[in-house]
């Protein structure tokens, strides 16, 4: 019993979303980082999964909630209501399936509708395994991140490409964020562990770009 509580501590509770269209690769996202596993046959998600992490972050020990919310367009009502509360949002899409680049807005703005203003977003272009069957380059992804102040990342849950590089970047700037709300005497604490509202993304972009945009070939 020792052990089991020692591996319930942790210092900080990051709630953190995947978003996206069916099909694009989210819950094999989730699968890959929480539990270093992929499979081929997934199917898609019904309602929202959930899925915890505990990672090390500058010394802290974060515990990660991501929630894998269904991408059907019947089932989108029932998702924006687990995006309030969150941290953090992988938007995802899958480079070979444009109609999942052109929707991005929509699934944008139903977050910035229903999730906290200061919410950290990654922008993550999937199945970067299959650049051979690739119908949205690089550049666009990086643009479109750019234009609403995003960070991006391509990805590859199949062969792990940028998994943990992408959530490390953005619990980082979660963590970033909760440290100057800290400073500022503006912190929030919540549930067993400490949830930070965060700051606006626009500031955090500029920073760790190296980490984010710069870090997509894979």
């Amino acid at each position: 019993m020792g052990n089991s509580k020692k591996d319930e501590q942790y210092d900080y509770l990051f709630k953190v979303v995947l978003v996206g269209d069916s099909g694009v690769g989210k819950t094999n996202l989730v699968s890959r980082f929480a539990r270093n596993e992929f499979s081929l046959e997934s199917k898609s998600t019904i309602g929202v999964e959930f899925a915890t992490k505990s990672v090390q972050i500058e010394g802290k020990t974060i515990k990660v909630q991501c929630w894998d919310t269904a991408g059907q367009e019947r089932y989108r009502a029932i998702g924006s209501a687990y995006y309030r509360g969150a941290l953090g949002a992988l938007l995802v899409y899958d480079i070979t399936k444009r109609p999942t680049f052109t929707n991005i807005q929509s699934w944008l703005k139903d977050l910035r509708d229903s999730a906290d203003n200061n919410l950290v977003i990654l922008m993550v272009g999937n199945k970067s395994d299959l650049k051979h069957l690739r119908a949205v380059n690089i550049e666009e992804g990086k643009a479109l991140a750019e234009s609403n102040k995003m960070f991006f990342i391509e990805t590859s849950a199949l062969d792990a490409s940028n998994v943990e590089n992408a959530f490390h970047t953005l619990l980082t700037e979660i963590y970033h964020n909760i440290m100057t709300k800290d400073a500022a005497g503006q912190n929030v604490h919540t549930h067993a562990g400490r949830i930070g509202a965060g700051t606006p993304v626009s500031d955090a972009t500029q920073k760790n770009e190296s980490t984010s945009t710069k870090t997509c070939a894979c």
